[in-house]
C-alpha cells in the first residue's frame, strides 16, 4: 500500500523533472535547515523542516521506483544522506540548550547503530533484507518531532528530552533485535 500510494507521487516528480538523486540532496538541505533552527530554538521551524525532510527522503525512492531510475549507487547515496540529515538535526537540537547534549547524542548513536547494523548484516551477511526491529526512521523522526511540538506547548515538562531518550533506547533495541535476526537467518541458510 506505502508503495503504491508513493509510487503514484513519484509519478509525479519524474513530470515535474525531479530525479531521485535531486530528491535526495533536497531532502539533506532541508534537515540542514531543520538542524538550523533547532539550534536557534525555532522549534516549529524546525518540525517544519523536519517534516519536508522526510517527505523527500520518501519522494527520492518513489521517483526511483515510478522512473525505474534505481541504481546501487542511488541507494548508498540515500543512506549516506540520511546519516548526515540525522546527524544535522540532532547536532541543532543538542547545541540549541533545550535539552541536555547527552540526550541528543544518545539518540544520535542508536539511529545509527541501528541503520549501522541493518547495512552490517545485509551486506557482509549477504541478507536480502534486515529491516526488522520496533521503530524504522519515519517513526523515530515521528517521534522527535511530536517530542519538539509539545516542547513548544509546555515548555518546562522536558517533552523533547522525553522523546530522545525513547528514540535512543528504541534503537539500541532494534540493533540488538538486527543482530539476532542476522544470527538466525545466518545460521538457518548454514542449516
Amino acid at each position: 500500500m506505502y508503495e503504491e500510494t508513493s509510487t503514484h507521487l513519484g509519478v509525479y516528480c519524474r513530470k515535474l523533472g525531479l530525479t531521485p538523486n535531486t530528491l535526495t540532496a533536497l531532502s539533506l538541505v532541508c534537515a540542514g535547515i531543520s538542524g538550523y533552527f533547532f539550534w536557534q530554538r525555532s522549534l516549529i521551524s524546525g518540525i517544519v523542516f523536519m517534516l519536508l525532510t522526510s517527505l523527500t527522503d520518501m519522494l527520492d525512492g518513489a521517483t526511483a521506483r515510478a522512473g525505474k531510475m534505481g541504481s546501487p549507487f542511488g541507494g548508498i547515496l540515500d543512506h549516506v544522506s540520511d546519516r548526515y540529515g540525522e546527524f544535522f538535526i540532532l547536532a541543532g537540537i543538542a547545541i540549541s540548550g533545550v535539552v541536555h547534549p547527552a540526550w541528543a547524542i544518545f539518540a544520535l548513536f542508536g539511529m545509527l547503530i541501528a541503520s549501522y547494523t541493518r547495512a552490517a548484516a545485509e551486506s557482509i551477511g549477504n541478507l536480502p533484507t534486515c529491516a526488522v526491529g520496533w521503530m524504522g526512521r519515519l517513526e523515530k523522526f515521528a517521534l522527535i518531532m511530536l517530542g519538539a511540538l509539545l516542547e513548544w506547548l509546555f515548555p518546562t515538562y522536558n517533552f523533547l528530552a522525553y522523546a530522545l531518550i525513547i528514540v535512543g533506547v528504541a534503537s539500541v533495541v532494534t540493533s540488538i533485535q538486527r543482530l539476532l535476526f542476522a544470527r538466525k537467518a545466518l545460521q538457518d541458510r548454514q542449516g
